[in-house]
Formats: structure tokens, sequence, C-alpha cells
């Protein structure tokens, strides 16, 4: 509270900016909206507390935007301090990857399935028509205070609206830099993936078929990923033998992944992302069970 007071303080004599103080910490998405509702402005720019926006972020969301038809946007995002750690340099090419793979292929069809929260720009008429349903979210009858930015993307895509992805505004966020951190993240945001998946699927007849197709690949993929381990586990449980098929196969596919995005980045630290997949096998995937079991 107090660098906010301290900022306040410093543009007060400066018109284009009205800070809001609310009375206690009431979270994220109240947040939002008490800012929304007292804003002006044709559009949004959302920006978490840890980004850095580059120079001409806001020009080129905005231009984006010029299309009525989209009503959310959102940057390319790195890590600020990618080179920390080995973890920060992991998540810095797994947050390329979700941009310039996902991301990318899901703008293709005109509907990002989540614009994320460090960098994303809202039309404003759109959000003032959603703020009810984005304020009142429930899950099994308790209001949800997590995964706001895939809840109000997908709230957008309901409502008719495109949802865009644009590369070249690149904006810098603090990652997680130890494995507990990571974790807790990474646990929010795989019960926001499963909740709002759910909240997702009206909405897929609507949309191009390859979104349904993205979306059973991004549930199935790590249910298949699971089975062959639990199976490669199995099999050296009851015969004392090594899984060497299903070692090869799930190695295979890691290199021929990473191969290819070192090729389409042009940066042979991609290769290094094969260990992200030890990552996946032993913490996420457990994690991921966990947070399907614990959605309440």
């Amino acid at each position: 509270r107090d660098p906010v007071v301290a900022q306040r303080a410093a543009y007060a004599d400066d018109e284009r900016f009205s800070f809001i103080i609310l009375a206690k910490n009431v979270g994220k998405r109240k947040a939002q909206i008490a800012a929304i509702t007292q804003s002006s402005g044709d559009l949004i720019l959302n920006v978490d507390s840890d980004t850095t926006l580059a120079p001409d972020v806001v020009s080129k969301l905005a231009h984006k935007m010029r299309d009525p038809a989209v009503g959310a946007a959102m940057g390319q995002l790195k890590a600020s301090n990618q080179g920390d750690t080995w973890l920060t340099r992991l998540i810095d090419m797994e947050y390329w990857l979700a941009c310039n793979e996902e991301r990318a292929a899901q703008a293709r069809f005109g509907a990002v399935m989540c614009c994320c929260g460090p960098c994303a720009m809202y039309r404003r008429s759109a959000m003032l028509s959603l703020l009810d349903q984005y304020e009142t979210q429930l899950y099994r009858g308790k209001p949800s205070d997590f995964g706001e930015d895939r809840h109000l993307t997908i709230l957008m895509l309901s409502a008719g609206f495109r949802t865009e992805y644009v590369p070249s505004a690149i904006a810098a966020t603090v990652v997680p830099d130890t494995i507990g951190v990571y974790l807790r993240q990474q646990l929010r945001w795989a019960r926001s993936t499963f909740r709002d998946t759910l909240l997702a699927f009206p909405v897929l007849p609507g949309l191009d078929r390859y979104l349904t197709l993205d979306v059973i690949g991004q549930n199935g993929g790590p249910l298949l990923l699971a089975l062959s381990v639990l199976t490669g586990i199995g099999q050296f449980a009851l015969t004392a033998t090594v899984p060497w098929w299903t070692i090869m196969v799930i190695g295979s596919m890691t290199l021929v992944r990473c191969s290819v995005a070192a090729y389409r980045a042009r940066e042979l630290r991609f290769l290094r992302f094969s260990l992200h997949t030890l990552v996946n096998i032993f913490l996420l995937i457990p994690l991921k069970a966990y947070a399907l079991c614990t959605l309440s």
C-alpha cells in the first residue's frame, strides 16, 4: 500500500492519472472491477504489478483493437528474471511456447482461450456488459477467487467477441525462481483451467473446429502421458523390468518437440527444454491430479 500512496502523491498534479486505493486487499477481481467502473476510456489495459511493458505495447495492442469485433488482445510474455536460475530459464521457454505456439495457433482462428493478466487489453464496453457475470462467478456455490484471466476471456468469447494475440507487443514479467512458488502458481492455474474448460464447452460449437481439437489436446495430452507413466511404473513393479519402450517413446516425442521449437525460435537453448518433461512427469502431473481432486 505505501508504495502506491507514494506514486499517487507523485502524480497528484497529472490529470491523466487517477489512483484508486481501496480500504483493504479485496483480491484482483474486485480491484479490476473498481477500476473499470470508474474508468472512461474506450480500452482497458490490465498489467500485473511485476510486469514491465515495452514502449510500443499500448499502441500495438490498441491497433489490434481497432477492429470492433475484437474484445481482447494480449501481448507476448517473457521472463524478466530469465537468467536467475535453471527454473526461470525453463519458465521463459515455457512462456515462449505458450505464446508463440498455443496462443498464436488459437489466434489464427480468432479465439485465444486465455488472455494472460500481465499484459492484456480489453474493450471497455464489452467488459461493462460482462462485469456482473465476472464478479459473481461461483463454483459449487462458493465465490471463485482465482483464474480471473481465463474466466474473463471465455466470457468475452461467449459474448461473441474475438480474442487476439499480438506477438510484437512484448511484456516482461517476474516468474517464480523456486520450485515451491512455481508449484503454487501451477496449482492455481490448473484449477482455473479445469473449472473454466467446463465453462468453455458451450462456447466451442460457435468457434472454429480447431479450438475444440485444441481443448481436447490440452486436456487429453497430459492424461495420456500420465497413463503412459503409470503403465511403465506398473510394468517395473510387477515384472522388475525397465519399461524401455515407454521411456523411448516419451523421450523421442520430447526431442521432436524441442527440436521444432528450437528451429522456429532460431535458438538452440530450446533443446534444453527437454528438462521440462521430467518436471512434468514427476511434479506437474501429480499436482494436476491433486488440483482436479480439490477444485472446490
